[in-house]
């Protein structure tokens, strides 16, 4: 697996970079967002870390036009940590975001996360009435539109439609579709919730995931 690590700090790319080729990732770096889109169109890299505070292109606009070009896993870096921030990053299409400071096991495991999801798979249709999934080619469809989705939207709806009917608590729906523990005052998940649900509902369908207040969300008509 080839991962790129993008940031204008020395002391974090090395950082970085020993640790992921210590766990066995080629890894590519780049300084500025301008290298970082020319690597990873010669490279094409399996997922990107991908820093936010950079001279010249930042990384909310690498991230934008790397997402227009491709669907790598982005793992967005930020100093910032404040909840407009960090919608910010997933808007400009960013599949998981880390705030600076960060212990290297906590970014090695959302890096493992993300590639897990890149893994080819045997192909498995999911229906719930009009929509559909399928897990091979990553493909989803409601009624007669296509619909584009990132890494965890998708897998946040394959698991509301392994699980129709039922409603899925927020320590569930964060161990099955993150993989790690998420700070109690993040509202990551909710954040999710609403690109979903914006993604299915674009062209006037009725909404299919529903907020059963105090307990999580649930896939129903």
């Amino acid at each position: 697996m080839r991962i790129m690590v993008v940031d204008d700090d020395p002391e974090i790319v090395s950082f970085v970079r020993r640790g992921l080729a210590y766990e066995g990732y080629t890894v590519d770096t780049a300084a500025d967002g301008a290298e970082a889109l020319g690597k990873a169109r010669d490279r094409e890299p399996d997922l990107v870390v991908l820093d936010i505070m950079m001279p010249g292109i930042d990384g909310l606009e690498v991230s934008k036009r790397l997402r227009q070009a491709s669907d790598v896993p982005i793992l967005m870096l930020t100093a910032r940590s404040s909840v407009a921030d960090r919608v910010a990053g997933l808007d400009s299409g960013a599949d998981d975001y880390l705030v600076k400071p960060f212990a290297f096991d906590e970014l090695l495991a959302r890096v493992r996360a993300l590639l897990r999801r890149r893994q080819p798979a045997e192909g498995e249709s999911l229906r719930f009435g009009d929509l559909s999934l399928d897990t091979a080619t990553r493909e989803v469809r409601y009624g007669n539109d296509g619909i584009e989705l990132t890494a965890q939207e998708f897998d946040l709806l394959e698991l509301f439609m392994r699980n129709p009917r039922r409603v899925l608590k927020r320590s569930r729906i964060q161990k099955r579709v993150w993989g790690y523990e998420i700070d109690c005052k993040s509202n990551v998940i909710e954040v999710y919730i609403r690109y979903l649900r914006s993604k299915l509902e674009a062209n006037g369908h009725p909404r299919l995931i529903h907020t059963v207040r105090g307990v999580g969300y649930v896939l129903k008509e």
